[in-house]
């Protein structure tokens, strides 16, 4: 039985094109492709993994004759027809969990980052002032902080 053919369409680490192939997968690893250029090879593959670049419209799956599922690395499908996809017979998942981690450690950074007025002190001294009295900050030791409706993100936080 032959490989199944994927196609990698938008940028993801080389680690992504290695885990396919680990799986007995061939992979096609061709970020940034216009709608057309995809549209025009779309056909040969059973698997399609993208981000956000990527849009997986109506007309991209009507060309997509063995197309049986389309990854999405990250949150949202948002750029694909979900309902063209369901039609052609195409599962569509993505990685609600996978920049999870990253995405609640950058919403701490910038909680600290704010509560220490960074943003305006850099921007002060970015503008040849030196106002260090003016950017004292709050100290988050001992504070509490509670995040309501965040979802995967916020549960990791």
């Amino acid at each position: 039985m032959a490989k199944p053919k994927v196609l990698i369409s938008d940028e993801l680490s080389p680690r992504a094109v290695e885990i396919f192939a680990e799986r007995g997968c061939d992979v096609d690893f061709k970020p940034g492709l216009k709608p057309a250029e995809l549209r025009a090879i779309v056909g040969n593959y059973e698997g399609l993994a993208i981000r956000s670049a990527t849009k997986v419209t109506a007309e991209v799956l009507a060309e997509a004759k063995k197309l049986k599922v389309v990854g999405r690395a990250g949150i949202g499908v948002d750029n694909v027809d979900i309902k063209s996809a369901t039609a052609h017979g195409v599962v569509v998942m993505n990685t609600p969990y996978g920049n999870a981690i990253t995405t609640a450690e950058h919403a701490i950074a910038l909680m600290f980052a704010v509560a220490r007025q960074i943003p305006d002190a850099n921007a002060s001294t970015q503008a040849g002032k030196w106002e260090k009295n003016r950017f004292m900050g709050t100290e988050l030791s001992f504070k509490t902080l509670g995040l309501i409706g965040c979802g995967n993100i916020g549960s990791i936080s």
